[in-house]
């Protein structure tokens, strides 16, 4: 009977077209890493995929006692792709723990797709999407990197207060993480006293800006750019080319090392430019320079410095190798041991502390910056100051930042 189940069991997963070793195998645990590995945003889903890695590599590929087997899906950016990868990672290679996605709607789809499937624990690459955890989140969707609104925190009023950026218009990407970034940013803004003009959504590839740049005001002191790869060294070019020339502030992901280590842009024009983020190219701690150096050494062809897409994924794998650590590889029970593991920890990380609130959120330090040279004429994004331990409603109290309502491209506003 025993020999006949076994059989059984074989020639359906051979049909499958998975092999049969590692889905018998009690001491090897298949974990699956998504990123965008096609379309604009691919150098940030490679550099997801590398903090993945080294998260793994650090660990010898393994945890709990249980050997750790990568395979990877691809995506690219669009909430379709990156649940057709997820649900072959999931249905045909049979992956107990997926880490991703990386891009904003491709988190809320997949927090929608983990709730069909509560024995698969998804821990979050680097997407970041408030609503992703914030409303109806998924019990086993896990988030150890914060989320574009967190990301802004410090931005908005350092803008208006010490860039002197009085009245502002937005260029950004036309999906869930840049309405984000966009919310976290005006919360402080608009508060301060900041007036946003216009907003101009742009869809993801978006190769030509000409339009968009034709319809900027003069009577601006600042444009807002929330894009990302491709999108923003696109947009940067045309607009130098142009002859614009109003300063720019920007959103986490376009002054991330996936654009200031891109070629042929004008240095001069991003030198000084005020961000926010969960990283800084520049943060004076033994932890962060210590993975910038284990990041260089693994990946010698990689970015100047790891983008916060190495660094999201990088936390999220070293999460998923804790908890796997605590439950000692243990992933029966419909992995609750593990997921409940998950819940309760709290990460050091190279950029401080991060642990998780009640939807499984994490909570950890925002960095506000400027672009400045670095060394090998390389730029860096230079620390300006910290925000300590920023939680997912910006330090509001839940209930009052419920009723402010989603970010969408209309919500908030300040004219």
């Amino acid at each position: 009977m025993v020999r006949s189940v076994k059989g059984a069991l074989l020639a359906a997963t051979m049909l499958a077209g998975v092999s049969a070793v590692p889905a018998l195998a009690a001491d090897s645990i298949k974990v699956g890493g998504l990123a965008t590995l096609e379309g604009a945003f691919t150098v940030l889903g490679q550099d997801g995929m590398r903090g993945l890695e080294l998260a793994l590599k650090e660990a010898n590929y393994t945890a709990g006692g249980k050997k750790l087997e990568l395979v990877k899906g691809s995506s690219d950016a669009t909430p379709d792709s990156a649940i057709r990868a997820a649900r072959k990672l999931v249905e045909q290679d049979k992956v107990d723990i997926l880490v991703g996605p990386l891009s904003g709607d491709e988190g809320v789809a997949m927090r929608d797709f983990a709730k069909n499937y509560p024995n698969v624990t998804f821990i979050n690459g680097s997407s970041a999407a408030q609503d992703t955890t914030l409303r109806n989140p998924a019990p086993n969707f896990y988030r150890f990197s914060t989320d574009g609104v967190q990301w802004a925190a410090g931005l908005g009023e350092y803008a208006f207060k010490n860039k002197g950026y009085k009245r502002a218009v937005v260029v950004a990407e036309d999906y869930g993480f840049p309405y984000s970034q966009v919310m976290g940013f005006m919360l402080e803004y608009c508060k301060a006293g900041g007036k946003v003009a216009d907003k101009f959504w742009v869809p993801i590839g978006n190769k030509d800006f000409s339009s968009i740049i034709a319809k900027i005001p003069d009577n601006i002191d600042a444009i807002y750019v929330a894009l990302g790869g491709a999108d923003a060294t696109n947009f940067l070019t045309q607009y130098e080319q142009s002859g614009g020339n109003k300063p720019m502030i920007a959103g986490s992901i376009t002054v991330d090392q996936t654009v200031l280590g891109a070629k042929g842009k004008r240095r001069s024009y991003l030198i000084g430019t005020p961000s926010a983020g969960p990283i800084a190219d520049t943060w004076d701690d033994a932890g962060w320079k210590k993975f910038v150096a284990d990041y260089k050494k693994a990946f010698p062809d990689g970015l100047p410095s790891p983008s916060l897409f190495a660094h999201a994924y990088y936390i999220g794998g070293k999460a998923m190798i804790a908890g796997l650590e605590k439950v000692k590889g243990d992933l029966s029970d419909g992995q609750k041991g593990f997921q409940a593991a998950l819940s309760g920890l709290t990460l050091d990380t190279p950029t401080g502390k991060v642990s998780l609130d009640k939807n499984r959120q994490a909570k950890a330090d925002i960095f506000l910056t400027e672009v400045a040279e670095g060394p090998n004429n390389t730029l860096m994004n230079k620390v300006v100051k910290v925000i300590p331990q920023v939680t997912q409603t910006m330090g509001m109290d839940e209930a009052e930042f419920m009723k402010l309502g989603p970010a969408s491209r209309d919500n908030p506003e300040c004219r």
